[in-house]
């Protein structure tokens, strides 16, 4: 989902009519649609899942050893929230560590919850948040239902706002990084709390079904395979038949703006929660038999160099598309991007084995755990 974030303005990876984006075409509002329905949200959220796992498991294993689990997790997200500004300032404005390390201080305070207690105020906390999401987004919706004239001049303003928004964009993507970065600080230094603001209420949640799960054998696969198979079966069917009618509506009002933000930023939530606890129940068996095969051997390796890898591909997706580096920013289509998305997980799954057969942990996972301790971790094997 991301590429377009890398390769266009702000406002294309939200529609593909977007203005400022490519010419409008049929595979693109394909592959849009598809990507709408089997990825965008449910791959952060099976992340958020496991974010919110491993905070419990961090402080599990810290009071193990007798370090004090919260007194660590409190330092490494701090640490955390630093290294997602400095992501956000210095590299991209998709930012997510910074949201993760905010919400993740926020979940902190329930790791002693019971199983069932995480799960039902978490679907609380989440249903909140989606009518706070409906709610801040309805009102500049309504002008595309308003018949008439005041309508349609509504929604050209709209339209235009976005068009001037996203060539400046353009502009600065293309000009010098000194210039996107001022630009970051001074004008949009405010960026990283708005996401909190937006996602937190999905988040949260996200990370306290994480925990409960782990607490639940979940993710060690502790269920027999059958449980397993119905979360799957009605998670991923439940948010099929909540989320088709919405990319369906999208498409018939030609991926208009006012329908797309109201539809991705609220009211594809609930189909977003099902259909990420049916791909992670459908997920934790098939990882059982990863170990197995040269591809799962490769994809481990990725996974304990996620931090690393984040950062990574941002840098070289920035080198590909802004103008410190190739330049290639709004050229491309949707679907051509796909092939940045390949070159992506080819360089992850190339170069993460062998870099941890020779040291113990990423470079940024190793910096991160060395500041956490205050000391210099072991590196090299």
């Amino acid at each position: 989902m991301n590429i377009v974030g890398f390769a266009w303005p702000e406002i294309v990876y939200l529609s593909p009519r977007a203005p400022g984006g490519p010419v409008p075409n049929l595979p693109d509002d394909i592959l849009f649609s598809a990507q709408f329905v089997l990825v965008d949200g449910k791959f952060r959220g099976l992340f958020t899942l496991l974010f919110g796992a491993s905070l419990l498991l961090f402080v599990e294993r810290a009071d193990a050893r007798g370090e004090g689990g919260i007194t660590l997790q409190l330092r490494r997200l701090s640490f955390l929230a630093l290294f997602g500004l400095a992501h956000f300032f210095l590299l991209w404005w998709g930012d997510i560590l910074f949201l993760y390390a905010v919400c993740g201080f926020a979940v902190l305070g329930m790791i002693d919850w019971e199983a069932r207690t995480l799960i039902r105020r978490a679907l609380i906390i989440y249903a909140v948040g989606t009518a706070w999401l409906l709610a801040s987004n309805l009102p500049a919706a309504l002008p595309w239902f308003l018949p008439g004239v005041e309508g349609h001049q509504a929604t050209q303003r709209l339209v235009e706002q976005f068009d001037r928004a996203a060539q400046a964009e353009t502009a600065l993507a293309l000009g010098p990084w000194t210039t996107r970065l001022a630009d970051s600080v001074f004008n949009h230094w405010q960026q990283p709390l708005v996401t909190v603001a937006n996602y937190a209420l999905e988040t949260i949640p996200l990370m306290m079904f994480g925990m409960a799960l782990l607490k639940d054998g979940f993710f060690a696969g502790a269920w027999d395979t059958a449980r397993y198979r119905r979360w799957a079966w009605r998670g991923i069917a439940g948010g099929l038949v909540l989320t088709l009618p919405l990319a369906w509506w999208q498409w018939r009002e030609e991926f208009a703006l006012q329908v797309v933000f109201l539809v991705g930023l609220a009211l594809a939530l609930p189909g977003r929660l099902a259909m990420t606890l049916g791909f992670a129940a459908l997920l934790v068996p098939l990882a059982r038999s990863a170990p197995a095969s040269w591809l799962g051997e490769r994809i481990i390796a990725a996974g304990r160099m996620a931090f690393s890898n984040y950062i990574g591909t941002s840098l070289a997706m920035a080198f590909i598309f802004q103008g410190w580096g190739l330049a290639y920013f709004a050229r491309y289509t949707r679907v051509e991007l796909l092939g940045f998305v390949v070159l992506g997980w080819l360089l992850m799954l190339a170069w993460s084995r062998p870099w941890l057969e020779r040291y113990r942990q990423g470079p940024l996972e190793w910096l991160w755990r060395s500041l956490v301790r205050r000391r210099r971790e072991p590196f090299r094997r």
